[in-house]
């Protein structure tokens, strides 16, 4: 699986001619509510730009959660790059390769990189939808894999509501949250 995972990444990021689906935004802005496995709860933001027509985009998050009974504060960044390739009119196929931080409060941070690739699709003009699979790794982090499903619902051509759930074997993190894409 970890072949076909980075074959598929590889091919992804090639400077292919075609562009991305007009109707997915990679140039957004978004508040979110974070919870991570029902013990930890935060809020968070994040976005993305996309670079001109290239396929290309940058994307960043952080998010501050508090562990539930230890008053634990972890502060959660990630900044990385992104390319989308169309597959269709209404889908493309997406990799990412990211930074990762987590700092916890008076234990210290773990460091790590993060690689994506997945699917993200609009279904109508209003409602588009995102699978990804991710591996995780670094000297502060043991490599693991993870799955996100998410999609968003949107109001208006600028605004959308957002909803993403992440699993691995430590758990599930759930995001809930308001986008304006541009």
């Amino acid at each position: 699986m970890k072949r076909s995972l980075i074959a598929l990444a590889l091919v992804a990021l090639l400077p292919l001619s075609a562009q991305a689906d007009d109707k997915l935004s990679y140039t957004y802005i978004e508040g979110n509510y974070v919870n991570v496995d029902g013990d930890a709860d935060g809020f968070g933001a994040r976005g993305s730009v996309a670079f001109g027509e290239s396929n290309f985009y940058g994307f960043g998050s952080y998010s501050m959660v508090e562990v539930d009974d230890v008053n634990v504060d972890i502060d959660l960044t990630d900044i990385g790059l992104g390319y989308a390739f169309s597959l269709s009119d209404n889908a493309d196929l997406i990799s990412e390769i990211a930074y990762v931080n987590a700092d916890v409060d008076g234990l210290g941070s773990a460091d790590g990189y993060r690689a994506s690739v997945g699917v993200r699709g609009s279904f109508s003009d209003n409602f588009e939808g995102l699978v990804k699979a991710n591996y995780i790794d670094g000297s502060d982090v043991d490599g693991d894999f993870s799955g996100t499903v998410g999609a968003q619902y949107k109001f208006t051509q600028t605004w959308g509501v957002t909803g993403e759930v992440e699993f691995a074997d430590g758990g599930e993190t759930y995001l809930v949250g308001l986008r304006a894409s541009f």
